[in-house]
């Protein structure tokens, strides 16, 4: 992400990020505070985890270009280093097709696991 200049989003306690189904364009890193990711399952709200300062969220919608699993909220004041698909797709390039092509397994293991 060096070649690029990063943008930063600050948040308070409670802000959404985004939202479980819709599309995802962007991936996120936690620089600090903590985001909890969520889904709502059999009509409640169900904590899934929490991301802390160095996480990353937000990448398997970037990954394989479907909607959304879950949705992501600060759980306290944090600040987030958003990674557009450009950026995203370029690391990617430069990576390993065996992993390239083990990460897209991965991910349709999850998605599999979570219907």
């Amino acid at each position: 992400m060096s070649e690029t200049k990063l943008q930063r989003q600050t948040l308070q306690a409670g802000d959404r990020i985004f939202k479980e189904s819709e599309k995802g364009h962007l991936a996120y890193i936690v620089q600090s505070g903590e985001v909890e990711i969520f889904k709502v399952i059999d009509r409640v709200e169900t904590v899934l985890g929490r991301i802390g300062q160095g996480g990353i969220f937000g990448e398997i919608a970037l990954i394989d270009s479907q909607p959304r699993m879950a949705g992501a909220r600060a759980s306290k004041g944090s600040t987030i280093i958003v990674v557009n698909r450009t950026t995203f797709e370029q690391k990617m390039k430069k990576a390993d097709p065996f992993v390239r092509g083990l990460l897209n397994i991965l991910v349709n293991h999850i998605r599999s696991k979570t219907k």
